[in-house]
């Protein structure tokens, strides 16, 4: 327990905010990310006066979410947004649902109106009186629990569930709804000796579901894992790699799980789904089992593997049902995995030989565009060249994300995150700030010019900050992906994904004098300038010319090339449709 937290019960009674700020710090918050306003001042000010957690100013909620969603998968603790009501807080819906669909635990605090002037015309009002609408019901699909905070001392109840909602499987987002009243009115607090509030138990392994799988596990010949972002949730990467030993496996990851399984290691057999590696599909057709540990396979990670998983045995270990027919044990994957290894030979098996994620090779650009530009495999070799051990790397959407994922393998003793719950763009620029203040360690941002143009102005608060993030602009003057899908699905590009072009290093060298940030000509000067940034303390920016008309290694444009190379229409069977 915290000095803060003895010296309120000290107190008798406190400000509901103080309770607040002192309960974060309790349970190892150490930042809140967000945007004030006058409905969520007095929380400020609470977490000011306590000292012991940092608030962090973001320039737009969605961002201010993203900072604590980054914060939240590279700690694995619970990371706090606070914002105020109205606009701020409808800004907090698109980034709560990414966490919502990715299982991220994110605690949203979100400043209200005084009670008394609900339905009475109050501005920003959404209490669901008198005509406006309800925040509740805003929320509630978004969050693992929604409470609106009516009773003061009712937040000694409702925050401890929150917690626990955020925590417990499926992990999500938490929300909190707080009049402005409520936040400046006293609670009497629980004594010392107050029991704390009862946590979750961890479901029990379902004992036939355990035979079952680790029977299936022991008669396989050959086995391909499938390991997704879960294994980093429940930190279960050591647990993975004695599961692969034992089995002899090769291991596939997802794509927003990168970081699960060494890259470099001789049974890592790429990334599986329409940013992988064709290996994943041939260790696919020659297995006899396939593993997926925690992972439900969505689309994105099962495109192009279908056919291959409907001849296959499949089982699968994690707490929620995968999107395939399989052999399912629920439950804490640790815990699942413990038990399964528990079941197998402690000998290690040899694994079966295999070509290993080779680049896929992709086509030329569809036409060249004017000017000097970076091939993304150039560009890409340029980051994997200066990416430290430790860092962290948050890769946005598009072109360049999914070339990122192909190519770049994930640093050896870091985070590499894709947020594909949601999928949306500008999600890394708060995501790698709010990695980067909770570790203190070099963070990599890889991002496109239209990601940027969407979240990219919080490069202002990684300087204000001194955050240390490498922001890496992939500029191809356009939503390139979409054009591409222009070109290739309905004939031909339109003109409004395509813009003029932008100087972007120099615009941002002009807007921040004490940021380095630096226009990339070639792989080399690219290179040179991520080495220099990881020399430094606090944030850099470098941009890299790309063509809009390179085609990145996604399965979707490469399956439409070939089978447009062999005479097939678009329509083809052999064609990959995402979104």
């Amino acid at each position: 327990m915290t000095d803060t937290t003895s010296e309120l019960r000290e107190a008798g009674t406190v400000r509901l905010v103080d309770y607040l700020a002192a309960e974060l710090a309790r349970a190892g918050v150490t930042h809140v990310f967000g945007v004030g306003g006058a409905n969520i001042e007095d929380l400020y000010d609470a977490v000011h006066r306590g000292g012991a957690v940092r608030g962090v100013v973001a320039k737009h909620e969605f961002s201010a979410v993203t900072m604590a969603d980054g914060y939240a998968r590279t700690t694995r603790r619970l990371g706090v947004v606070a914002a105020t009501s109205g606009g701020g807080a409808m800004n907090l819906v698109p980034g709560l649902a990414e966490a919502y669909a990715s299982r991220v635990p994110v605690l949203a605090l979100v400043g209200q109106p005084p009670t008394g002037q609900e339905g009475h015309g109050a501005f920003q009002d959404t209490s669901g009186k008198a005509g406006s609408f309800d925040a509740l019901e805003v929320f509630a699909p978004v969050a693992r629990f929604c409470a609106r905070v009516t009773e003061a001392d009712s937040i000694l109840e409702l925050l401890p569930r929150a917690v626990a909602a955020a925590q417990a499987d499926p992990r999500g987002p938490a929300v909190l709804l707080l009049p402005k009243d409520v936040q400046r009115a006293q609670i009497q607090l629980p004594g010392r000796d107050a029991a704390p509030p009862p946590g979750v138990p961890a479901p029990r392994l379902d004992t036939p579901a355990l035979t079952a799988v680790s029977d299936a596990l022991r008669r396989a010949g050959r086995v391909l894992v499938i390991a997704g972002e879960d294994v980093a949730a429940a930190n279960a990467r050591t647990e993975l790699a004695e599961l692969a030993r034992r089995l002899g496996a090769w291991v596939a990851v997802t794509p927003d799980a990168k970081d699960v399984f060494d890259n470099r290691d001789p049974r890592f057999a790429g990334v599986a789904g329409v940013m992988g590696h064709a290996n994943v599909e041939d260790c696919l057709r020659r297995a006899d089992v396939c593993l997926l540990v925690g992972s439900r396979l969505p689309l994105l990670a099962r495109g192009g593997l279908d056919q291959a998983l409907a001849t296959t045995e499949v089982v699968c270990l994690g707490p929620e049902p995968p999107f395939v027919a399989g052999t399912a044990l629920g439950g804490n994957l640790r815990d699942a995995l413990s038990a399964v290894i528990t079941q197998l030979p402690s000998r290690p098996r040899p694994c079966p030989p295999h070509t290993g994620p080779l680049p896929t090779p992709v086509p030329s650009p569809l036409s060249r565009t004017r000017g000097r530009t970076i091939p993304y495999t150039e560009a890409v070799a340029a980051v994997e060249a200066a990416l430290p051990h430790d860092a962290h790397v948050f890769v946005d959407a598009g072109n360049a994300g999914a070339s990122a994922v192909h190519l770049l393998p994930a640093p050896r003793h870091g985070r590499f995150v894709v947020a594909v719950g949601m999928g949306g763009m500008g999600y890394t620029f708060g995501a790698g700030i709010g990695a980067a203040l909770a570790t203190g360690r070099r963070t990599y941002v890889l991002a496109g010019d239209g990601a940027f143009f969407m979240h990219g102005m919080e490069v202002h608060t990684a300087v204000e900050y001194a955050a240390p993030v490498t922001f890496v602009i992939f500029n191809n003057n356009a939503h390139a992906m979409c054009a591409l899908r222009e070109e290739l699905f309905q004939g031909g590009i339109r003109s409004h994904d395509l813009f003029a072009r932008t100087d972007l290093a120099a615009g941002v060298a002009a807007a921040f004098p004490s940021l380095e940030a630096i226009g990339a000509e070639d792989a080399a000067q690219l290179r040179t300038a991520l080495l220099r940034s990881n020399a430094g303390g606090g944030p850099a920016f470098v941009a890299v010319a790309c063509d809009p008309r390179e085609i990145p290694p996604f399965l979707p444009f490469q399956s439409f090339t070939e089978a447009t190379e062999s005479k097939e229409g678009s329509d083809e069977r052999g064609v990959v449709h995402v979104g």
